[in-house]
């Protein structure tokens, strides 16, 4: 959920980016074992376009009593946009892509998700079910959904990943 982010750090490094100072390092993220790897950067210079990706980006928080102003991620950003899909959808691509990852990523002993790599696809489909209705719907309505009006495009997806509907923020 987003107190796991260091917002502290992404905050700083886009400071760094917007203010032109080079190079700049964002750490390496590991879809391997779900976390930030350690010692592990990448450098960006002055970039012309910066893409910053995440389900929690437009979350504003909770400003502080004393009424001092605190940055948010998404002051930083010239255009915002958020890919949407319905509920029903996003439990059939979960599910579809940890049926995939069981016999692919799940494999090596450093993953994270390797205890499922050897679950049949019934107990895989109940087991990602289950991790989707307790964490992942969880996250989506509290975290992620109520942030969706903060952006500038939202494009809502289809189960076959096309989008379906734009709406444009008027600027």
């Amino acid at each position: 959920f987003p107190e796991s982010y260091d917002r502290t750090a992404l905050l700083r490094f886009l400071s760094d980016v917007k203010a032109g100072r080079r190079p700049t390092r964002a750490p390496v993220y590991s879809h391997l074992t779900y976390d930030v790897t350690p010692n592990q950067w990448v450098e960006v210079d002055r970039p012309d376009i910066l893409i910053v990706e995440g389900l929690n980006v437009l979350q504003t928080g909770q400003l502080p009593k004393d009424g001092k102003a605190i940055p948010f991620v998404s002051d930083f950003f010239d255009f915002s946009i958020y890919l949407d899909a319905s509920e029903g959808v996003l439990l059939s691509w979960y599910i579809d892509r940890f049926l995939t990852l069981r016999g692919t990523a799940f494999r090596d002993p450093k993953s994270y998700f390797h205890r499922y790599s050897n679950l049949s696809d019934e107990e895989a489909t109940k087991t990602a079910s289950t991790i989707w209705n307790r964490i992942n719907l969880v996250n989506l309505n509290e975290n992620i959904l109520p942030t969706r009006q903060r952006a500038d495009l939202i494009l809502k997806k289809g189960e076959s990943h096309q989008v379906e509907e734009v709406a444009l923020r008027r600027l």
